[in-house]
């Protein structure tokens, strides 16, 4: 069936059920994430604090744990020729302990301690400005359509793309860091940018809805295509080409900012072509809204 006969066949309400039920998914799994954990999403040791330790590889990875069973080892990750060692907090006297052991066993090897005072200044920046955010976004799109039901449209869709994005790094054990909430703000730029697209045309331009819907997808898919491969590609760069070419590192960081990115711009397509198109369509076929074009 085509994009034309779906769109045709099926009323808003019904094609905006989809998008209903995997944001309640979300919404669900970010909650259950919550109620276990304390926070929605998995926090990383900038924001729960630690000790981040960096070794050489002399000893397979199961060597490697259990030489520390009696610390709280949280995740260990190979970079290049090293070993990554994440631990969570402990007493200063664990510290010491485990300064000295990694000091005594490995040479070359670094320690890096994040306390709980950092970490939580951190949580309340990243707090405070994501909401921030939303709201400029909110206050731009609104001074552009001068309209507030399409401003929240396309804000609506830009938190979906969000929640989306939040509860697929939980099902994929990906950790909230610094880079991440990078990754997340980027998202709310690209949401907004595709979303003002589809209104754009849809408002501003003259003919059906349907087909103003159709003729702006094939613009948006191809932006949000060569987005996705460029993403796609530094993530295989990052996170895999290195187990072929030995010369390549692993970098942890950048795949994780490339997975949160792929997630939201996979959410990106369903949200602005499925959920934004189907409320367009809902709008400006509304008795009154209807009745004002005819008047023009």
């Amino acid at each position: 069936m085509k994009l034309e006969d779906i769109i045709k066949k099926y009323s808003p309400k019904q094609l905006l059920l989809i998008p209903a039920v995997i944001i309640a998914l979300a919404l669900i799994i970010l909650g259950v994430t919550y109620s276990n954990t304390g926070s929605p999403v998995l926090l990383g040791i900038e924001f729960t604090g630690g000790t981040l330790v960096t070794v050489p590889i002399t000893v397979s990875e199961d060597e490697l744990r259990n030489q520390f069973t009696g610390y709280p080892l949280i995740d260990v990750r190979k970079i290049g020729k090293r070993y990554m060692m994440q631990f969570g907090q402990m007493e200063q006297s664990e510290y010491v302990g485990l300064s000295r052991q990694i000091n005594s066993q490995y040479e070359q090897a670094e320690l890096r301690y994040i306390g709980p005072i950092y970490s939580q200044a951190l949580q309340r920046e990243a707090i405070r400005y994501l909401p921030l955010s939303f709201l400029l976004m909110a206050i731009v799109v609104l001074l552009v359509f001068r309209e507030f039901i399409v401003s929240g449209m396309v804000v609506f869709c830009a938190l979906a793309d969000i929640l989306i994005a939040a509860a697929s790094m939980v099902v994929a054990g990906v950790s909230l860091s610094l880079g991440t909430v990078a990754a997340l703000l980027m998202l709310i730029g690209y949401s907004v940018d595709t979303d003002i697209l589809l209104s754009m045309r849809v408002l501003k331009r003259k003919g059906s809805t349907d087909e103003k819907i159709i003729g702006s997808m094939s613009t948006g898919l191809m932006m949000t295509g060569t987005t996705i491969a460029a993403v796609l590609s530094l993530f295989v760069v990052s996170n895999v080409l290195y187990l072929i070419i030995p010369s390549f590192y692993q970098m942890a960081i950048i795949a994780d900012i490339c997975l949160v990115l792929l997630f939201g711009l996979a959410a990106d397509i369903f949200n602005t072509w499925i959920t934004n198109a189907q409320l367009l369509r809902w709008y400006t076929n509304r008795p009154a809204k209807a009745g004002r074009r005819q008047k023009r």
